[in-house]
């Protein structure tokens, strides 16, 4: 073997090393201080460090399967309960804001939320600022933000984000036009696909198999004791 390929060998390892550390350490700071931006998380892992090459900073899903198994070595216990309870207050949710034909989103839909994760929903309205009345006639104090995203590979825009808690749990909305049901923005850990969304009816169907999952793991608890 050449000394060229050798060297070339060798880089291509410690790139496939940085990026493996970046994405743990990512996850780290993801499942401990409750970083929710994958850019953030993996830009603050890189520094923490000491690696500074672009090339190594790890994809979002790469990020996203080192969550998922941080949160199994490290959160087994607490980590699915807390999951349970967002899922729960995100049925509320979708009940409450049946008029917005809303979707839950994000972490509690793809099963790596924590203690840290707001519920986050997409609502549907041509005139967002109906959010904002609906929320004042109930007596729901609200922040008013905005968030950009990706329609498409060449597009993107701003939409309003309503921000409020229902008991103790953070709950995050963005509001979309009502053509947006047809075809969701980009996904944020994989930006070539659209974003996974979910209605009241398939969380429902969630929900169920989490109580018989966790149904089967106490029995197995049971016999193996």
């Amino acid at each position: 073997m050449r000394k060229g390929e050798i060297h070339r060998i060798h880089a291509q390892d410690r790139l496939r090393q940085n990026r493996r550390r970046i994405a743990l350490e990512a996850a780290r700071l993801m499942s401990e201080h409750g970083i929710r931006d994958f850019h953030r998380a993996k830009t603050k892992a890189a520094e923490r460090l000491g690696v500074g090459d672009e090339q190594s900073l790890p994809r979002n899903h790469e990020i996203e399967d080192a969550l998922r198994e941080h949160q199994r070595l490290f959160r087994g216990a607490d980590q699915p309960l807390q999951l349970r309870r967002r899922r729960e207050a995100a049925r509320e949710a979708l009940r409450f804001f049946a008029r917005f034909e809303p979707r839950l989103v994000g972490a509690v839909l793809d099963g790596t939320a924590d203690a840290h994760s707001a519920v986050c929903l997409h609502l549907h309205t041509d005139a967002p600022d109906e959010v904002g009345a609906f929320l004042r006639e109930r007596g729901i104090p609200f922040e008013l933000q905005a968030r950009r995203l990706r329609l498409d590979r060449e597009r993107q825009a701003e939409f309003p984000v309503y921000l409020f808690a229902a008991d103790d749990v953070a709950i995050d909305i963005t509001v979309l036009p009502h053509d947006a049901l047809r075809q969701a923005p980009l996904d944020r850990v994989n930006s070539e696909r659209p974003m996974r969304r979910a209605s009241l009816a398939a969380l429902e169907a969630l929900l169920a198999q989490d109580e018989i999952a966790a149904f089967e793991q106490e029995g197995a608890g049971r016999s193996g004791g």
